[in-house]
């Protein structure tokens, strides 16, 4: 371990830049206490017998933004519940890229994909003040088989990130990067939905810089898709802020898996031709 972070320094220091995993970024204390049953509400569980989940008491976490929850290759005590706020989900390759592997918020449970190795394959990142429960692994079992509850509501939540993992290769099939944009927007419009709130006005609080390493293009190319939806009239965008001003123009776009879209959602009769001819649609929206 102490001979990979010296490689991960010395490849950060090569790159002019001094890369998240190289910071001395301190880890989350255990700030408190909370109650199964506030867990168990968060996570939309019907709950069995209320007076024995106010009974068990579970380690809660504040997290700050940009601080590291936990960290790839480390061993795993402690699955996590996302209370508040949201962390992105990256791997960091050997010459030092980081790739962004998802986005987590409220009732996401982070950390259990390491139950089977017993480390983290990935590592979490706070992007803003958040907050976790801390489920302590040697408890678990014993846990879930007294609370019935927790069972379920973890077991659909993970049922839920698998959906998710499945939209994840569903925004990728996509060549035009201005429709992986638009599946992902309608993703984070849909998440929005099942958390009771506004599936037109969207806060994303991951960075351009996330979103493309998510969308597997440059950085660039992310914001010239944003342009472009903007000039389609399909969304408005202020700084983080993005509002859906036309679903269905959207989806039209979104649609478009292997061509490129127009400002119609759909592929012009020109650029269909160029495609059969080329085999490389919207080469220009890719990232290299």
């Amino acid at each position: 371990m102490v001979q990979v972070q010296a490689r991960m320094s010395s490849i950060a220091g090569q790159a002019g830049q001094q890369a998240w995993h190289a910071r001395p970024l301190p880890l989350a204390p255990v700030a408190a206490q909370g109650r199964l049953s506030d867990l168990l509400s968060i996570m939309g569980a019907n709950i069995d017998d209320r007076r024995l989940c106010d009974a068990y008491l579970i380690p809660l976490r504040r997290v700050r933004a940009g601080v590291v929850l936990l960290h790839e290759g480390t061993r795993a005590e402690s699955v996590y519940v996302v209370r508040f706020g949201t962390f992105k989900t990256l791997r960091v390759a050997e010459d030092g890229y980081e790739q962004v592997l998802g986005f987590s918020g409220q009732a996401d449970v982070i950390g259990f994909d390491a139950l089977c190795s017993g480390s983290h394959p990935s590592s979490a990142v706070a992007l803003e003040d958040a907050g976790v429960y801390a489920l302590p692994i040697r408890e678990l079992d014993g846990l879930r088989q007294r609370v019935p509850a927790l069972d379920r509501a973890l077991q659909s939540a993970l049922s839920a990130q698998l959906a998710g993992a499945a939209g994840i290769a569903e925004v990728m099939a996509a060549v035009a990067s201005e429709a992986r944009l638009a599946r992902f927007l309608l993703q984070r419009s849909m998440r929005m939905a099942a958390l009771g709130q506004s599936t037109r006005r969207l806060r994303l609080p991951m960075s351009r810089r996330d979103i493309a390493s998510h969308l597997g293009v440059a950085h660039e190319t992310v914001s010239r898709s944003f342009g472009e939806l903007v000039n389609w009239g399909f969304v408005a965008v202020d700084n983080r802020e993005v509002e859906i001003l036309d679903t269905d123009g959207l989806r039209g776009i979104a649609r478009n898996t292997r061509g490129c879209p127009d400002e119609r959602g759909s592929e012009a009769p020109q650029r269909r031709a160029r495609t059969r001819r080329t085999a490389r649609p919207c080469a220009s929206s890719v990232a290299a």
